[in-house]
C-alpha cells in the first residue's frame, strides 16, 4: 500500500513583537493581541541565550493567502487595463 504524504508548505514568517522577562507577562501580553485582531497569530516563546520570553507574531497562513489573492487579481486588473489602452491607441 502506498502512502501519500502532503508536502509541507511554510507560512508567513515569525516577527518578534516584544520581550518579557517572566512568562506570566508575555502570556497577558499575547493574549491581548490575540482579542484585538483574528488575522493574526502570537505564541511566547522562551529565549534561552538571553534568558527571557519573547512574543512573536505573523499573519495567519489563511488571512494571507487571501490578501496574495487579492493583490494578484488586482496586478491582473492593470495588467489587462494596460493592455486594451495600448490596443485603442492604434
Amino acid at each position: 500500500m502506498i502512502e501519500e504524504v502532503e508536502e509541507h508548505k511554510e507560512g508567513p514568517p515569525w516577527t518578534i513583537h516584544r520581550r518579557f522577562s517572566t512568562f506570566e507577562e508575555a502570556n497577558i501580553f499575547r493574549n491581548g493581541l490575540l482579542l484585538e485582531t483574528d488575522s493574526i497569530q502570537a505564541k511566547v516563546h522562551w529565549a534561552r541565550l538571553r534568558d527571557d520570553f519573547v512574543v512573536k507574531t505573523r499573519v495567519d497562513p489563511a488571512a494571507a493567502l487571501a490578501i496574495e489573492a487579492e493583490l494578484r487579481r488586482e496586478a491582473k486588473k492593470k495588467r489587462k487595463a494596460k493592455l486594451n489602452k495600448k490596443r485603442r491607441k492604434k
